[in-house]
């Protein structure tokens, strides 16, 4: 089950394919951060991938 890098908390399959990043990674959740964290965040680490 995927799990949030940050915090731990568990998300979803799909929640990991739209923002987690080439490896399936997810380094921010609704758990741990605001919903326009999530997108800046996603954006960050796909730029570095």
């Amino acid at each position: 089950m995927p799990r949030c890098n940050n915090c731990g908390e568990h998300v979803s399959e799909q929640f990991s394919r739209v923002f987690g990043d080439s490896a399936g990674d997810v380094y921010a959740c609704p758990a741990c951060s605001a919903n326009a964290g999530i997108g800046e965040v996603t954006r960050e680490r796909k730029a570095s991938d």
